[in-house]
């Protein structure tokens, strides 16, 4: 068997009912996280990064180096400019990270030589941490094709990359473009097809809420069925925010962006096969302690 796919959540962050952060019930994600897979994306797309102040990014970045280590977690310190990806950047890395990404400028289109100088700024001002692009074309507006990619990484000095959306397709195309470099893929419906592709792994929202089926397809790829239902529900993040809900890591399913909350059928198939899936895991623990 080939090397099992490495997989980093694209954690969701937790809001109260008033809509403020709720530091609580993010530290309890990354803690049940950090001791299934293999680390974390804070405040990337699925956390809702557009709508967070810049201290409440730090402070998910705090809680979650806390949790995991710098090792297993990415620091999403995009932003529409440089200048304020730099500022993030810089206090991300005060706080210990090791590892950020940055989302491609969005809103106004930019042109390669732009695109290049994004993250060489961000390169330039923190050499020291490890950069991860993130190219997601149908939040950003601008479609970066493998060759471009090629040319930033190497003039930037990046790590790899997040490949989401549509640019996933071609993910085969991005690994052989940038050679060395770790390719991970957004579409986390098929970590195995992504390692078929020669990616690193996937940076999965939903393993967020279905950390234990990951972590158990990536010793096993005969668990792809389990996950096959579970990407029939949808990828929403008002799903896994429902999911994490039924799990009872959080009080509130609420989102402060627009986030496709479950309609009534949806969200008593998310909480069945939750249910499904923490039965089972009580089941197993009960076995390996002898109480069942």
């Amino acid at each position: 068997m080939s090397a099992a796919p490495v997989v980093y959540s694209a954690v969701p962050t937790l809001f109260g009912p008033d809509g403020e952060t709720d530091p609580g019930a993010n530290r309890a994600l990354y803690r049940l996280l950090a001791g299934l897979v293999d680390g974390m994306l804070v405040a990337g797309t699925t956390g809702e990064f557009p709508s967070l102040e810049d201290a409440e990014r730090l402070s998910l970045f705090e809680l979650a180096l806390a949790e995991a280590g710098p090792d297993r977690v990415i620091a999403h310190i995009g932003a529409p400019d440089a200048r304020h990806a730099i500022r993030l950047a810089r206090a991300a890395v005060a706080l210990g990270a090791t590892r950020i990404a940055a989302i491609t400028p969005y809103y106004l289109p930019a042109r390669p030589d732009e695109l290049t100088g994004h993250y060489r700024r961000i390169r330039e001002a923190v050499p020291g941490p490890e950069l991860y692009a993130y190219i997601f074309p149908e939040r950003t507006g601008l479609a970066v094709a493998p060759s471009l990619f090629a040319e930033v990484a190497q003039a930037a000095g990046l790590a790899g990359a997040k490949i989401s959306g549509s640019a996933s397709a071609d993910l085969a195309g991005y690994v052989a473009a940038a050679p060395g470099l770790r390719i991970f893929s957004g579409n986390d419906a098929n970590p195995w097809a992504t390692m078929r592709a020669g990616g690193a792994g996937v940076i999965s929202g939903r393993s967020s809420a279905y950390p234990e089926v990951y972590a158990a397809l990536r010793r096993d790829p005969g668990g792809q069925e389990q996950l096959d239902r579970i990407v029939a529900l949808g990828a929403s993040i008002g799903r896994i925010k429902h999911a994490l809900h039924v799990r009872g890591l959080v009080g509130s399913a609420a989102g402060r962006m627009t986030i496709d909350p479950p309609e009534q059928e949806l969200a008593a198939a998310i909480a069945a096969e939750v249910a499904g899936l923490l039965d089972g895991a009580a089941g197993a623990a009960a076995s390996v302690t002898g109480t069942a």
